[in-house]
Order: C-alpha cells, then structure tokens, then sequence
C-alpha cells in the first residue's frame, strides 16, 4: 500500500486529491493547521487509512516524523493567495511556502525512494502577454513570481538526498470550491463579466484532470522536473467570463476595468490581470490525455455537480 503525506490537506485541493486517492486504497496522512478535517466531521464510514496531524508546517515539530515514512509526499501548503496584501499578508503567503518546503525535505531521508511533487503556480512567468509559455519559459519578476521561483528552488533541495522532485505549475483549479467559488456570487447577481480588457491569457485546469495529472506522475518513479498543469484549451479571460456566464445562464456583460480591479484588491488585482499562455507542454509530450480540454466541457462536468 503507497503511503502518502499531504501537507495543505484541508484546502479545496488537498481535500479532492485525499478523496480519490483513500477510494484508491491509499494511505493518507493529511497535514495543516486546521484543528480537525472534515473527513473526520462528515457523517457516515469514515475512512480507515486517513490520519490528520494539525499543524504548523512552517514551523519545525514532530509532524515531521510522518515524512520520512511516505512513498510520496504532495506540497500544497501555502496560504490563501484571494486576500488583501498587506505588507504582513504578503510575508504570510512567502513563509507558508518556502519554510513548509523547507521543513519537508530536512524531515525526508537520504536514500529512500520517494517522491515530492511539489505545488507551484502559472504565476511562476509574470505578465507575458501573447507569448505562448512552455515549461523552459524564464521566471518573472513581480511578488507571486518570485514566491513560485524560491518555492521550486527549496523543493529541489531534495534531489540531494536522491528523491525525485516534481515542480507543478498550477493554473486556476476548477471545481465545485476553490476559485469559482469566488467567481460565481457576482454572475449570478447578474454583475459578472471579464477584468480589465478580457484579452488577457487564463490558464486552468479541472480538479479532475488534475489528479489525474498527479496519479499519472506518481505512477511513474523515473519522472521529474517541470510541469505545466494547465488544459490544452488555451482561453482568454473574455472567453473565460463567457463560458462562465453560460454555464450559469447569465449574462458576462460588465467588465471590470483594469483600473479599478487595481484600486480595488492593490497588488493582488494587479497579478489578477497577468496573462500567461501557459500550455502542458511536458505532460502532453509524455502521452498524458486531458478529459476536459475546453472550457465549456470543464464547467458544463462542474456546474452539473452541483
């Protein structure tokens, strides 16, 4: 039976991933700083090969003992990037990253096969307009791109103790929580539309193609390196408020202009209007297949459930 650690267990994804991968049989030991999960708050069987250990994960401690025993270990600790960034919030987001990553691979053992794959973010490239965004592209040179660039860095501190380490560039996770749970109130409200101009590139993923995306990494011992989680349909944030607007059938006919996102939400509006043309160059070579590659199937699947 794979043994697995997950830190940012109780977040949208790390809930998702935990779900599916306990159905497969897997044993899950869940990391994070909520009191208990709601695995073990939900009525019902709960599941036998689930364990939680509420912690500090930027902070060393005995959760660490959990590490060194994992096949796999899976970083999405970090916290909640939809926040005013103060000064103080900003240094938040920094620390929940690197010190967590940090902490992780001082705790794994020298030797042992084992693999992290490692959360990053699209955010990695900054502002690159229309220039299409493989794995190779270079990082840019705003807040969030600097985060992602120290966090891979401190993940791939463990290749020095002979683990394979896999970089996941995340794109905006779709599903019944997470981003779109932010999105949706203003269009049903009739209030939805693009930010700024609309012709900024949105990278995406389906949550299922996500874990899909990670098993498929898992099963695999030999691979590593750098990997763009985002769908191969490639949309503009127009066309993403559009799909939006008809999966919800309302309209996506207020845009918010640039400048007012800007003055409204500071430095995380300004990162909300960045486009990145960011295409799975890496998993699409190695024969991975999407099932949701556009978004109409994507939010048709999600809006569906629920």
């Amino acid at each position: 039976m794979k043994k697995i650690v997950m830190t940012g267990g109780s977040g949208f994804v790390g809930k998702y991933l935990a779900n599916r991968f306990l159905l497969e049989n897997f044993e899950v030991t869940g990391l994070g700083t909520s009191l208990r999960h709601p695995f073990e708050q939900q009525p019902g069987p709960q599941f036998e090969n689930f364990k939680w250990i509420s912690a500090d994960t930027s902070r060393k401690g005995a959760w660490q003992d959990h590490v060194s025993t994992a096949d796999v270990v899976i970083n999405l600790a970090g916290r909640n990037i939809f926040k005013p960034w103060t000064k103080k919030y900003k240094q938040a987001i920094y620390d929940s990253r690197i010190l967590t990553t940090k902490n992780l691979v001082d705790a794994m053992e020298k030797g042992k096969p084992a693999k992290l794959l490692n959360a990053s973010a699209a955010g990695y490239y900054g502002d690159c307009g229309e220039t299409l965004l493989s794995e190779t592209a270079p990082v840019g040179s705003d807040f969030l791109s600097m985060v992602c660039r120290d966090w891979e860095d401190q993940a791939l501190e463990a290749v020095n103790k002979e683990v394979r380490v896999c970089l996941l560039r995340f794109g905006v996770v779709l599903g019944t929580q997470g981003a779109l749970s932010v999105m949706t109130p203003a269009f049903k409200w009739f209030v939805g539309g693009p930010l700024g101009s609309g012709r900024q590139w949105f990278p995406w993923i389906h949550v299922h193609d996500l874990y899909r995306a990670v098993t498929f990494l898992m099963e695999d011992g030999d691979l590593e390196g750098i990997f763009n989680f985002t769908a191969p349909g490639l949309a503009r944030q127009k066309t993403f408020a559009t799909a939006l607007g008809q999966a919800l059938n309302r309209p996506a006919i207020l845009p918010a202009p640039a400048f007012m996102v800007k003055l409204v939400m500071g430095d995380l509006g300004s990162s909300l209007l960045q486009s990145q043309k960011a295409i799975p160059q890496r998993l699409t070579q190695l024969g991975f297949e999407f099932q949701f590659k556009d978004l109409g199937s994507a939010l048709a699947d999600i809006f569906v459930k629920q």
